[in-house]
């Protein structure tokens, strides 16, 4: 007997969606899963300092949380999107 793969269903939110992984098994949704290719700084020795007002930076700091992201790790994957966008 085939066993019908199982699909991940849509969530409302990310707390909708930490439910369901917390009482499922990822792998028995593996197949819908896509390899990514990442890549990783090394050695980010260098840095710059960016002032924000304070409305600015609260706003970062709260999308940054949204994503479970620092606000710094958020605004530098922003630089490097842009910076990427630009070049192409």
């Amino acid at each position: 007997m085939t066993q019908k793969k199982k699909t991940i269903p849509n969530f409302k939110s990310r707390e909708e969606e930490a439910k369901f992984f917390d009482t499922h098994d990822m792998a028995d949704y593996q197949h819908e899963f896509k390899t990514v290719k990442v890549k990783f700084a090394k050695n980010l020795s260098e840095g710059i300092t960016i002032r924000f007002d304070k409305p600015t930076l609260e706003k970062l700091r709260e999308l940054a949380h949204e994503k479970g992201l620092g606000p710094t790790t958020l605004a530098r994957m922003w630089l490097l999107e842009k910076l990427q966008a630009h070049r192409a």
